[in-house]
């Protein structure tokens, strides 16, 4: 099946792939833009499943504050290189996740550290797991992995504290009542 030029650059242009994986995904789906889209997304989506056991030293620390100013929050977002730390799609990603904690405000970071036994919705509590506040049908973990995949390194949020005027000892009661059923 011949691909035109024009048909690659096009899938270029939304996939953000290489001209050899865009033509290969056009011909793999017959000439379908979606389906070949598709093949892209779950190609690329291995490959960063791939890149989530590398070390992660660089990264960069992002602030959001609502437009009143009365909530904001910070995150420190981890990658490998200080390259890849200076990027659009890295810089991007970090302040969509610290205006994600101060929409939805999470108690922890993944899954695997809600305390055994706490009475939580893992959804609700876990970032990670948490609908993207800019599109709900992708969780906060898709949204990085898609990023993992865009600049080719792993990516980590290692740690994120959210801001509310006047909420500090209601927040330290909801702490201590979660972590009480656990001991």
């Amino acid at each position: 099946m011949e691909i035109r030029t024009a048909r690659i650059k096009e899938l270029r242009e939304q996939s953000g792939a290489g001209v050899m994986e865009c033509r290969n995904a056009l011909i793999e789906a017959e000439g379908d833009m979606e389906k070949a889209l598709q093949i892209l997304k779950q190609k690329s989506l291995f490959k960063a499943e791939e890149k989530t056991t590398r070390s992660v030293s660089e990264g960069l620390v992002e602030t959001y504050v609502h437009t009143a100013g009365r909530i904001g929050a910070i995150v420190e977002l981890n990658c490998e290189t200080d390259f890849v730390a200076r990027t659009d799609e890295f810089k991007a990603l970090a302040h969509d996740l610290a205006m994600q904690v101060a929409a939805r405000d999470p108690l922890y970071i993944s899954k695997e550290q809600v305390p055994e036994g706490a009475d939580i919705d893992p959804e609700e509590a876990c970032l990670l797991l948490q609908p993207y506040i800019k599109n709900l049908e992708q969780t906060v973990q898709d949204l990085i992995m898609e990023t993992v995949a865009k600049v080719g390194e792993n990516i980590k949020v290692s740690r994120f504290a959210r801001f509310e005027l006047g909420q500090m000892e209601a927040r330290i009661a909801e702490l201590e009542k979660s972590s009480a059923g656990t001991e």
